[in-house]
């Protein structure tokens, strides 16, 4: 009987090291630490009696936002249109721009150089020439916000499509693989890692291009509205506004990282066994 119960025991113990610990969730802790964070900001502006127009307390903003919620649903439904379609357009050419530049040595050379140039030039400083070429309408605010986000999707898939090992391509090539079977089976599963962590870079720098391109010129927008409250000196309007700006990037972010995880289940970032530190 005791050695059939320590049988079963170590069968127990054997299955439960065979099962991969539960992924383990940031949200449960950072929900706590912003919550704490808000706490401590209200405290601060209590105790040290600090103006409005200074620093709003968190209280200040929420009646602000429920005060004018249509207004801020309004805008932010702009703001997310604009971002999410300049996102979209940013990958479709920056993804295939990456698979030429890892294809082709000669066409690296001539265009990687220039890509990289265009990004030390201020989006704010071109943005009203684009505003004098394209109007007040949607098309410069899609522009800027490509112009800001093609980049680190460029780099980054263009780096996980040349992560491919000597040995792997030397193994596919041996099995008969034709150059399309290696870049299908091969090339892209192995730049997928790459390309999530520019897409997931980009989704949060889209909001920023979005409200540069409102800062500019815009009748409407998260963006139009901050700058009409710094005018008004309406700070937890603006605040507001920004609020609602930090939830657009984290809902994009977590958009892009949960389809990483649906894509590539196989890959050591999103794996339920990777060990955490």
């Amino acid at each position: 009987m005791a050695a059939s119960r320590s049988g079963v025991g170590a069968e127990a113990a054997g299955d439960s090291a065979r099962k991969p610990p539960r992924a383990r969730t940031p949200f449960p802790v950072a929900a706590a630490t912003l919550v704490g964070l808000i706490i401590l900001w209200q405290i601060v502006v209590i105790v040290f009696n600090v103006p409005n127009f200074l620093l709003p307390s968190p209280v200040s903003i929420l009646r602000d936002m429920i005060a004018t919620w249509r207004e801020l649903l309004r805008t932010t439904a702009v703001t997310s249109y604009e971002t999410l379609l300049g996102f979209a357009l940013s990958v479709m050419i920056g993804v295939p721009l990456a698979v030429a530049l890892a294809a082709s040595k000669a066409f690296e050379r001539a265009v990687y150089p220039l890509i990289v140039a265009s990004q030390a030039i201020p989006k704010v400083s071109v943005a009203p020439l684009f505003l004098v070429w394209f109007g007040y309408g949607l098309k410069p605010k899609i522009i800027i916000v490509v112009l800001v986000t093609f980049f680190p999707i460029v780099i980054n898939s263009v780096v996980g499509l040349k992560s491919l090992s000597h040995n792997m391509l030397n193994l596919a090539r041996s099995m008969g693989a034709t150059s399309t079977q290696v870049f299908w089976r091969f090339q892209l599963p192995n730049a997928l890692p790459g390309i999530f962590a520019g897409l997931k870079v980009a989704s949060v720098l889209a909001i920023i291009g979005a409200i540069v391109a409102e800062f500019v010129g815009a009748d409407s927008g998260l963006g139009y509205v901050i700058m009409n409250a710094a005018a008004d000196i309406n700070v937890p309007h603006q605040f507001s506004a920004v609020v609602l700006l930090s939830v657009i990037g984290m809902v994009f972010f977590w958009i892009i990282e949960r389809i990483e995880k649906i894509c590539l289940p196989w890959h050591i970032s999103v794996r339920r066994d990777r060990i955490d530190a």
